[in-house]
């Protein structure tokens, strides 16, 4: 692809992305940008979000990465900044994008007054959908590198084996040093080759592998991948339908501990599969009352439910495909929440102010669910 005169350049090139990790193609793309504008702006999604299997370094993270690979250019033509999900909301997901534009343009004093802005990118499939949405900034088109994907070398890294001796001493530490090592160097069982990643993202991910966070979702990924062979038989790829109960009283929501993986530790709401034969009104009301034990009459529960919603992010859970109908319940104010204990399937239980909601500690994709559902009802946080 040509570079255009210095007289053509961009002020400003956009590139949206995930960066989990920073691989080949994104630095291919990053490059290209740097050639062909002043200042490039990488717009980090999926910020402020839990870590999961496929978003499992913060943004923080991602722009350590991004550094390493760019030293010279960090900082001063290559800039960072984070862009939170809205999977359920384009318009408001294409607000955080052009806030984040603005709030950058406003910032940085080597831009003109109107600066020439463009937006660089390939589209890789039906989730690159978002870089037609944005007809104020010249399109600028790259072929996919290589056609690399993050999916594959996410799952290669996390799929290792447990350390011995639960990594409690410098052998075991070696052992999965070398192990990342060979990986780094060998064809994957999915197909890619983790040379793929730059060289200064290989040896931060050597590091990130020696720290707790690892550990966990490396026991993740192996629990999603047993699940998926329990089901590689089926005719069919299975779909799965889940229930979620939305309770809120007097400014709280009811959330659950998950007590197990996927997002053991995690805030959720309470919830859990449909059974055979099951309304799904019910299993909702079911799986409230086995999760929190609320003190509150079915007949009540079942007056209070103000609206239902069908979530149907195809990426929304790792286990599959995961459909899930939440119910708003608004109970009546009260001075007093109701008494909630927490059953079998739940670390803990607790009412919490909707002020103090945080994303980074919600499971998936529910702190967009409780988004959505508070709109229904006229309400922000």
């Amino acid at each position: 692809m040509a570079i255009p005169p210095v007289s053509e350049k961009f002020d400003l090139l956009l590139f949206i992305g995930r960066f989990q990790p920073l691989h080949q193609g994104h630095v291919h793309v990053i490059t290209e940008a740097l050639a062909r504008a002043g200042q490039v702006l990488l717009l980090v999604g999926s910020a402020g979000q839990a870590r999961s299997l496929r978003n499992p370094w913060l943004y923080a993270e991602r722009q350590q990465q991004v550094a390493a690979v760019f030293p010279a250019e960090f900082g001063n033509s290559l800039f960072t900044a984070p862009v939170m999900d809205s999977p359920y909301d384009d318009d408001q997901w294409l607000s955080h994008i052009q806030a984040a534009v603005r709030d950058f343009a406003q910032s940085h004093t080597g831009l003109p007054t109107h600066p020439r802005i463009g937006l660089i990118g390939h589209a890789k499939d039906n989730t690159t959908y978002y870089l037609q949405l944005f007809p104020q900034w010249e399109f600028v088109p790259v072929p996919n590198f290589h056609q690399l994907s993050a999916t594959p070398l996410r799952e290669a890294y996390f799929s290792l084996p447990a350390m011995e001796n639960d990594g409690r001493n410098a052998q075991a530490l070696q052992e999965r040093h070398d192990s990342l090592l060979r990986l780094f160097g060998q064809q994957t069982s999915h197909g890619a080759r983790l040379p793929h990643v730059p060289e200064p993202v290989q040896q931060w991910l050597i590091e990130f592998a020696s720290q707790p966070d690892y550990e966990e979702l490396r026991a993740e990924q192996h629990m999603v991948q047993d699940y998926r062979t329990q089901w590689a038989a089926a005719p069919y790829a299975p779909i799965f339908v889940t229930v979620d109960a939305m309770v809120v009283q007097s400014g709280h929501i009811l959330l659950i501990q998950r007590k197990r993986r996927p997002g053991k530790g995690l805030w959720a709401l309470p919830g859990g599969f449909l059974d055979s034969g099951e309304w799904l009104q019910a299993a909702c009301l079911r799986e409230l009352a086995e999760e929190t034990a609320i003190d509150v009459a079915p007949d009540i529960l079942k007056a209070s439910i103000k609206h239902r919603q069908v979530f149907d992010d195809p990426l929304r859970s790792s286990r599959g495909r995961t459909l899930t109908h939440a119910f708003l319940i608004e109970l009546p104010p009260a001075a007093v929440l109701p008494t909630v204990t927490a059953g079998d399937d739940a670390g803990e239980v607790r009412w919490l102010p909707l002020a103090e909601l945080d994303a980074t500690q919600l499971f998936e994709d529910h702190y967009f669910i409780i988004q959505a559902l508070l709109s229904q009802s006229g309400r922000q946080f």
